[in-house]
């Protein structure tokens, strides 16, 4: 399966289509699909930007664009990162603004055409994010929430990830492999160093993750690859095949 030709990186996380590009892909495709990157505005350790999910969410989004012929969107920045409260620089919306804002999207795209919305969650906290896509499929809409844990787990094996999902929770192994391969001028050093440890959280929601963590980081970071990074890349792009196929065969009627 083939994107859209030309897929510019020139606008760093803004796609570069025009207009005219979004209506020749309409034309050449039976169910026209929306890709959606949501982020975060919240720590990461030392090394790692507060922008890091955004980065993540937006290079899995670039990386199923350039593979399905789908309409990617520009990312939703800040979302619900309440848990990173005690660390400076944090921006949270509550969860009921973000669902409005994901729901609001779907039915602008519906306006004009675009059935599906895929929305590439780069963050754990945005727990309401699978509310928005169980609501919406309950109104026969279309509309999927990617990557889920297992294709998570399946990247993860497939590229040589060490550490467990339970281990690898904040600012670990996989996103600094992620940004090392797509954004290397944004992983400052120190993630060598830094890895902690901290696999029993049941109470991460009443104390937040400076419960656990001083540093904000909770993985092991000093196992990151750029080649890690890519084939994680590659994968979370082969598994997206199926929600692809879902979303264009769904009968909403």
């Amino acid at each position: 399966m083939s994107g859209s030709g030309i897929r510019s990186a020139a606008y760093g996380l803004l796609p570069g289509d025009t207009t005219e590009d979004v209506r020749t892909r309409g034309a050449g495709v039976s169910t026209q699909v929306a890709v959606l990157p949501v982020g975060s505005f919240e720590q990461h350790g030392a090394y790692l930007p507060l922008s890091t999910d955004t980065l993540v969410a937006c290079a899995v989004a670039r990386e199923i664009a350039a593979a399905y012929p789908v309409h990617l969107l520009p990312p939703v920045t800040i979302s619900c990162s309440h848990e990173h409260a005690a660390w400076p620089g944090t921006v949270s919306i509550s969860a009921v603004t973000l669902h409005s804002v994901v729901r609001d999207i779907a039915a602008s795209l519906r306006r004009s055409g675009v059935e599906a919305l895929v929305v590439v969650n780069g963050h754990g906290g945005n727990y309401v994010l699978g509310n928005v896509v169980q609501e919406a499929s309950a109104r026969g809409e279309r509309m999927a929430l990617f990557p889920a844990a297992e294709d998570w787990e399946a990247a993860r094996q497939e590229a040589g990830v060490v550490t467990s999902l339970l281990t690898d929770m904040h600012a670990g192994e996989i996103e600094t492999s992620i940004l090392l391969h797509a954004h290397p001028e944004c992983v400052r050093p120190g993630y060598e160093s830094a890895d902690f440890v901290a696999d029993d959280r049941r109470h991460l929601l009443t104390l937040g993750m400076s419960g656990y963590t001083d540093s904000g980081v909770i993985g092991r970071p000093s196992l990151g690859s750029a080649e890690k990074g890519k084939a994680l890349l590659a994968s979370l792009s082969d598994s997206f095949g199926a929600y692809f196929s879902t979303l264009t065969a769904f009968d909403a009627g």
